[in-house]
């Protein structure tokens, strides 16, 4: 059995660039719902903008990566890159173990954010969320090139059913 790779920093980091650019993209639909409910001066309504912040960085954040790492250990990031969350059992995390996870990442920004540059400082290259929850980060294996089937021998015909 090949053991898998943990995801160094670097990697993780791109992976978290991409769910970045996805909770933009939901901030922004946020924004456009607004605007087509309050009318086009949504932005200077002055309870707007902290609303729309608050459910894109805390609710769909929150959901976003607690049932993702739950169903599949991957966010869209991690899926781009190639890398997953798995329990402390190499299998994917349980919703409960998801959801702590997801409120280590405050812990692990609360201190200059060193909690995240452990990954980079580890030899096994967990933050402190994964040691948190008990997860890690693994580089999926690459999957075998599958050599091609030979070709198939032409089936023999039965008896009686053939040519003469």
């Amino acid at each position: 059995m090949i053991s898998a790779r943990p995801a160094g920093f670097w990697i993780r980091a791109v992976a978290a660039l991409i769910d970045f650019a996805v909770f933009g993209l939901v901030q922004l639909s946020f924004r456009l719902i607004g605007a087509k409910i309050v009318g086009p001066d949504a932005q200077s309504v002055a309870s707007f903008k902290p609303i729309a912040t608050f459910f894109t960085f805390v609710v769909f954040a929150g959901a976003y990566t607690t049932v993702l790492h739950a169903l599949g250990g991957q966010t869209i990031g991690k899926l781009i890159v190639g890398i997953r969350v798995v329990g402390g059992d190499g299998g994917v995390p349980s919703l409960g173990t998801a959801f702590l996870r997801h409120l280590g990442y405050f812990v692990s920004g609360a201190f200059l954010t060193l909690g995240f540059a452990m990954a980079a400082l580890r030899a096994d290259k967990r933050a402190l969320h994964d040691l948190i929850a008990g997860t890690r980060v693994e580089r999926q294996p690459k999957p075998d090139a599958v050599e091609p089937a030979p070709p198939s021998l032409p089936a023999e015909t039965p008896a009686g059913f053939g040519a003469p």
